[in-house]
């Protein structure tokens, strides 16, 4: 599968999508509504097809004519996407993890709406024209469409500017490295990342960059008067701020991922636990984005036929020496940041052991005393 996206022309016609999308949230929450009731009644959710005979019956009624505004398939769609947010609600409370279930969206806030078969939707690439329901909207084209198109949503965004994600049955074309090399990676706050090798690499911290811009803008937002034309200018202002700042870190994972993808052939990193390191540094961790890096380096690694191995994230990387394998248990402390070894004398700087024990582990090439 091979995903697209595109950036439609800005037009009124586009005001017919937002009208769509708007819909579409109405739906959610009607059937989060619906849902919500049943299980109160019942102790249990409802089934989705159940939900979908029940929602063509209510076309039929003058109060619910916005069920017309997208096509059955969209509707479909929104079903299908609370029946699995469902699932996942009640698998994770048999696993004992905490979470909550499905919830209301705020209309304005709700994003897409997806046609699945190739009904409602015509696409164009000579002229670079979608036509949804009708209506025919242009988009800036990147690159060409490779494959069978399997689904179409239409997207928009906090500035009001709308998408469209093509999803393809088109594969990615895998280009084969022969460097031969290998690299350990430890992550951290004050280096992105450490590695085995030397060559660390720093974060640009985007979020921080930006900061000063964003607090003015948060500062000029809470003078406005709520409802008028100012406060939305005001809304738009800060809401660029933070896409620019998305974008930035988004365009560095990319080229870092691909950058390491062209050099190395296995990379051994560790498997983190963000939401313990959020509530242990807050949002600086928002801002490095460690989670969405791996999934990155893991799409990147796909098409460039490179091993990523994700080393237990309970392994004392950073407490054993590499060198003899001796375990420190001593570095629980992270102020810690060099140590000596007392069993053979090798001088340690914290990270670094850390990202040359991840690149063993992940090799197989496990400390002689980690067990210890």
């Amino acid at each position: 599968m091979k995903a697209y996206r595109f950036k439609l022309y800005r037009s009124e016609r586009n005001e017919k999508l937002n009208k769509q999308i708007n819909a579409a949230g109405l739906i959610y929450n009607h059937c989060i509504a619906l849902h919500k009731r049943y299980y109160k009644i019942f102790g249990k959710y409802l089934n989705k097809f159940h939900l979908s005979k029940h929602l063509t019956k209510l076309k039929k009624l003058k109060k619910f004519s916005y069920l017309k505004e997208i096509g059955s398939q969209a509707v479909q769609d929104i079903t299908d996407r609370i029946d699995k947010a469902f699932q996942l609600f009640f698998s994770n409370l048999k696993r004992k993890v905490r979470c909550s279930p499905p919830n209301f969206k705020k209309v304005s806030r709700y994003k897409s709406f997806t046609l699945k078969q190739k009904a409602g939707w015509k696409l164009d690439e000579t002229t670079h024209t979608l036509k949804v329901n009708g209506q025919n909207y242009r988009y800036f084209r990147s690159r060409r469409i490779s494959g069978k198109v399997k689904t179409v949503t239409i997207k928009r965004d906090s500035l009001g500017e709308f998408y469209v994600c093509i999803v393809t049955d088109a594969k990615d074309f895998v280009v084969e490295t022969r460097t031969g090399k290998s690299v350990g990676f430890d992550f951290g706050l004050k280096k992105f990342l450490t590695a085995s090798d030397g060559k660390d690499i720093i974060s640009p911290l985007f979020f921080a960059q930006n900061s000063v811009a964003i607090k003015k803008a948060c500062k000029n937002l809470s003078s406005k008067k709520k409802s008028s034309s100012n406060r939305e200018k005001a809304v738009l202002k800060l809401a660029r701020l933070y896409r620019k700042t998305f974008n930035q870190r988004h365009d560095f994972h990319f080229k870092l991922a691909r950058k390491l993808c062209l050099e190395y052939e296995t990379i051994c990193i560790e498997d983190l636990n963000v939401k313990g390191m959020q509530r242990l540094y807050g949002k600086k961790i928002g801002d490095l984005a460690f989670s969405e890096f791996v999934n990155i380096l893991k799409y990147e690694a796909s098409k460039f036929n490179v091993n990523v191995i994700e080393v237990d994230r309970y392994f004392a990387s950073s407490q054993i020496c590499h060198s003899c394998g001796y375990k420190n248990s001593e570095l629980k402390d992270l102020k810690i940041r060099q140590w000596t070894c007392p069993q053979c004398g090798v001088e340690h700087d914290r990270d670094t052991n850390a990202a040359i024990n991840i690149l063993k582990n992940g090799l197989g090439q496990r400390p002689l005393q980690e067990t210890l």
